[in-house]
C-alpha cells in the first residue's frame, strides 16, 4: 500500500446542513460533490462529509452499541480497480480485517473497506471522476 492520505470522510447526520456550517467557514465544495456526499479541498487531502449511518454500512463497520467507529474513515485512492484488490488483499496479508469487499459502488467508482487492528476503517478505491496526479494526491474539480 501506497504511504499517502487522499480523504477523510467524516460522518454527519445531515449532509447539506454540514456542507452549509462548512461553507459558513470559507470552506468551497468540489463540483465532484452531490446530495449524497460533499467534497472539499484541504491543503493536499480532501475531506469528505458522507451521511454517517451510510457511512458505516458501507464501510461494513457495525456501531450499534454506539461504542464502535466515530464516523470517520480514511481513505486512499488508486489508479485502477485492479490496484483495489491488491491493496486490500495486501492489508489483509498485513494484519487487517475486511470489513467490505470491494464492489462497484453506486456512486460509479469501485471500493472496498478495512480495519487496521485497533478498529480504524479505511476505503480503497478508484474513482473515475476525481484525477490521480503522478505524486499521489487528489485534483478535485473546483
Amino acid at each position: 500500500m501506497d504511504q499517502r492520505l487522499n480523504i477523510v470522510g467524516l460522518g454527519v447526520a445531515d449532509v447539506a446542513a454540514a456542507t452549509d456550517f462548512y461553507r459558513r467557514l470559507g470552506w468551497k465544495p468540489s463540483s465532484a460533490s452531490n446530495p449524497a456526499i460533499t467534497f472539499m479541498n484541504a491543503g493536499g487531502v480532501v475531506i469528505s462529509l458522507f451521511q454517517r449511518a451510510a457511512l458505516l454500512e458501507e464501510a461494513g463497520v457495525d456501531d450499534r452499541a454506539g461504542a464502535g467507529s466515530p464516523g470517520v474513515t480514511l481513505a486512499c485512492n488508486m489508479e485502477t480497480r485492479e490496484k483495489v484488490d491488491a491493496v486490500l488483499a495486501e492489508a489483509v496479508a498485513a494484519g487487517a480485517t475486511l470489513t467490505a469487499p470491494a464492489v462497484d459502488r453506486d456512486w460509479g467508482g469501485y471500493s472496498g473497506y478495512f480495519t487496521d487492528p485497533d478498529g480504524h476503517a479505511w476505503e480503497i478505491a478508484w474513482n473515475p471522476f476525481i484525477s490521480l496526479q503522478p505524486d499521489g494526491s487528489l485534483h478535485l474539480p473546483d
